[in-house]
């Protein structure tokens, strides 16, 4: 029972820093990567698509990224979901080949998505504390229902505590490493 509920606080916890951080690859710093297109849909005749899908998306150097529908006519289709898209960016169409050239950060966008990690990062950090709050709850529940010690407990309630700060941590240090990677020039 204890060991269930260790088992699924570890396991929550962990989907909590992952999903922070494959939402931080949608992030745009001044790199191109294809993490960045990897979220748009697609109108493919009539249902929605990943891009992935319906084209080769591939990084040409450091600030370009050149989308290669595999059909002709999709090449508007997938031009007007950039447009539409949260990215801000402008592509550059060459017979069937979408160029997107990204721009150098301002210092004052840097900041901008410096502050929007942080608020990410602090949304991740009170999900793991509602895992850690579920956890206990469940062990206080199994105390009531004297199916364990007050000993046993104790010490679930310190490894379930251990579990939460090793999250924590893990958000801080994804946390700092798009810091850095933002405020590199």
């Amino acid at each position: 029972m204890l060991s269930d509920i260790k088992k699924d606080a570890t396991t929550r916890m962990q989907k909590s820093v992952d999903a922070f951080r494959q939402e931080l690859t949608k992030l745009r710093t001044g790199r191109a990567t294809s993490a960045l297109v990897d979220h748009l849909k697609v109108n493919y005749y009539g249902s929605e698509m990943p891009l992935s899908q319906v084209a080769t998306v591939a990084v040409t150097d450091a600030r370009t990224l050149t989308i290669t529908p595999w059909e002709k006519p999709m090449v508007a289709v997938v031009e007007k979901a950039i447009f539409a898209s949260d990215l801000g960016l402008t592509p550059n169409t060459a017979g069937t080949t979408i160029r997107i050239n990204l721009p150098p950060l301002t210092e004052e966008r840097r900041k901008e998505l410096t502050k929007h990690v942080h608020a990410g990062g602090e949304d991740a950090k009170v999900a793991i504390r509602n895992i850690r709050r579920d956890a206990n709850h469940h062990i206080k529940e199994l105390l009531k229902d004297k199916q364990i010690t007050e000993d046993e407990e104790r010490a679930s309630e310190q490894d379930i505590q251990k579990l939460t700060d090793k999250a924590i941590k893990d958000v801080d240090d994804v946390v700092k490493a798009k810091e850095q990677e933002l405020m590199a020039v």
